[in-house]
């Protein structure tokens, strides 16, 4: 029914496009920021219908990722291709219907590919970040936000993915390895509401005047979708699923007053004033979070006078700081961000119970690349020692942690074509002592249309 919606609302802005231009033509006004779609998308503006219809209000656009990574050491060697298409689908109730800072959005993913982690590397962390346990095609996002005091606090409802607001790391969203994105503790829980498996909830956001602090919290089913039905997309809200919460405190020092950008994670294309700030004024972000589960689930190892396992929460934490450091060349927009994130989780459910990222970026490492994106990232996940402990007992000796080196270079061929060579050095894949060293090569190909 959602997707429906927008598309029949998307096909009325396009029959109303020339009757639209012509009232603009007739009554002219300042001209606002627009997307240019004919630069930054394959298909390009379609004759003026994409401006036209996100100057009423509506945006759509879809996109194309595909890894090709070969892999030596691990579990086996062997190559692997994975491909994610997302259709987006934006509707600003506000240009539509004078619903004053209210906003729709949808996207849907559709993931195919044999993983290149589950059948070779062996990695608890992951190779790729497109790689999914089932192929799918499914609904990732399906909510609306509704702001208020001019868009200082807002309220945003439906099927919503954390990963998509909560601990992310802008710096290093290059880098292909999964733990740049959602917490390597996080990620192996019983079911976070993040790529590609969303649930749905309740989220609430708030700005200071300046926009520089920040405070956002969430609480969402405990359970995406159905675990009996992993191809499904679907709202239910079983017994014994419980809640998921999560909140976060930051401060963007560099954010000072850009009311102009906004306030919603719908990750369409910027207007061209947005996409200038984001390119020359650099990136400043430090945050701490907090999260858990309400339901309990088995501890690895302990348990009660009656030999069952005792029940627990899972539960854990983050602190991350990103920060551009010095600008590269005197012509602007070019310059080096470092980042960093410590999380954290207990040690009584989870086979990770801590989680370091550390790394850089360059943005236009040469003047004549100035889009061009290098990152170099490197984690350590350590293992629990509950989770040590359990897999001593059947045998398995583990090691102390898990770590991966990545290398990675984003070459801008276009606005709307990048191809990214990437290299990974996974050492101990798995926990297991006796794994070979991992080593992962291979190019990202990603297409804006």
């Amino acid at each position: 029914m959602i997707v429906r919606f927008f598309l029949a609302l998307a096909s009325a802005v396009l029959v109303s496009s020339g009757p639209l231009l012509a009232a603009e033509e007739a009554a002219p006004k300042e001209e606002e920021s627009t997307p240019n779609f004919s630069e930054s998308t394959l298909t390009g503006d379609w004759g003026g219908a994409r401006t036209a219809a996100w100057k009423r209000g509506l945006a759509w656009e879809a996109g194309l990722k595909a890894d090709v990574l070969q892999n030596r050491g691990g579990t086996t060697r062997g190559n692997q291709s994975m491909s994610h298409l997302e259709l987006k689908f934006r509707a600003d109730f506000e240009k539509l219907f004078g619903w004053s800072n209210a906003v729709a959005f949808v996207n849907i993913n559709d993931d195919r590919g044999a993983g290149l982690n589950a059948r070779r590397t062996g990695s608890l962390m992951g190779v790729s970040n497109i790689e999914v346990p089932v192929p799918t095609a499914r609904l990732f996002h399906a909510w609306v936000q509704k702001g208020f005091f001019d868009d200082r606090f807002s309220i945003l409802a439906g099927i919503y993915p954390i990963d998509s607001e909560f601990f992310t790391i802008d710096s290093a969203a290059t880098l292909l390895h999964p733990a740049y994105g959602t917490p390597g503790d996080l990620a192996l829980t019983r079911g976070p509401s993040v790529f590609n498996n969303a649930a749905f909830g309740v989220r609430t956001k708030w700005f200071s005047s300046d926009r520089t602090l920040y405070a956002m919290g969430a609480l969402m089913d405990g359970i995406p979708n159905d675990p009996a039905r992993p191809k499904a997309t679907a709202v239910r809200f079983a017994k014994g699923d419980g809640g998921f919460f999560i909140a976060e405190l930051g401060w963007m020092p560099l954010e000072q007053g850009h009311a102009f950008e906004t306030t919603d994670p719908t990750a369409m294309r910027l207007p061209e004033d947005v996409t200038r700030h984001e390119q020359y004024e650099g990136i400043s972000k430090y945050a701490l979070g907090l999260w858990g589960y309400g339901s309990r689930v088995a501890d690895l190892v302990d348990v009660d006078a009656n030999g069952a396992a005792l029940q627990r929460h899972s539960r854990g934490g983050y602190l991350l700081a990103e920060r551009t450091l010095w600008n590269i060349g005197s012509e602007g927009g070019r310059n080096l961000t470092a980042f960093g994130r410590y999380s954290f989780a207990d040690s009584d459910t989870i086979s990770i119970d801590r989680t370091i990222n550390l790394g850089m970026r360059i943005l236009g490492p040469f003047a004549s690349r100035p889009r061009d994106i290098v990152a170099v990232g490197w984690t350590r996940a350590r293992l629990a020692s509950k989770w040590r402990t359990q897999q001593a007992a059947s045998g398995t000796d583990t090691v102390t942690a898990e770590d991966a080196l990545e290398i990675s270079w984003r070459a801008a061929l276009t606005r709307w074509l990048a191809i990214q060579p990437n290299y990974q050095r996974i050492r101990h894949p798995g926990g297991t002592a006796a794994a070979p060293t991992a080593t992962v090569v291979g190019a990202r190909i990603e297409v804006t249309f």
